[in-house]
């Protein structure tokens, strides 16, 4: 009987062997693919931290664009207002302008005209026969500015028109 528990004995030692043996094979596979695994890991998050390094960067770049275009636009900004300054200030210019223009205009149309010298009989000059300027037609403007600015090109051509026909009556 002892040799039946030997023989026994053995045969549940070999088997546990076995199974051990099997059970080492199969952690050794899983061990292997976890260091696999953890490889690819180590690779996994060594992409990341650049792929993180490189948004980092982007960040760094954009907000530096940012900050760029922040001062741009700031100083555009205050551009636009000195320029802005200045239209209003050329455009009271030239409405005092237009005020005075048409102050002299009004003056001059409630002086009555003088009376011509009586003629002395001349010999009659050689007289050269300038083109007649025919006052520009313009369509009426639409703005309160754009009838100032009207009424005075018209009150200034109208000066200019006395003028000639003076020197022209001086030169006869």
């Amino acid at each position: 009987m002892s040799l039946f528990v030997t023989l026994a004995a053995d045969i549940l030692v070999a088997v546990l062997l076995a199974a051990t043996i099997v059970t080492s094979l199969r952690l050794s596979r899983r061990i292997g693919q976890l260091k696999g695994d953890e490889a690819a890991l180590r690779q996994t998050i060594g992409d990341l931290m650049v792929a993180t390094g490189s948004a980092e960067r982007a960040i760094a770049g954009l907000r530096a664009a940012i900050d760029d275009a922040d001062r741009t636009l700031n100083a555009s900004l205050d551009s636009a207002a000195a320029r802005s300054a200045e239209l209003k200030l050329q455009v009271e210019a030239g409405e005092t302008v237009v005020t005075r223009i048409g102050a002299i205009v009004a003056q001059m149309r409630a002086v009555p005209a003088r009376p011509e010298p009586a003629h002395v009989p001349v010999p009659p000059p050689q007289v050269v026969t300038e083109p007649e300027v025919q006052p520009l037609r313009r369509p009426e403007p639409s703005s309160p500015n754009g009838e100032r600015l009207g009424a005075a090109a018209a009150a200034a051509l109208a000066m200019s028109e006395r003028a000639l026909a003076r020197v022209r009556a001086r030169a006869a």
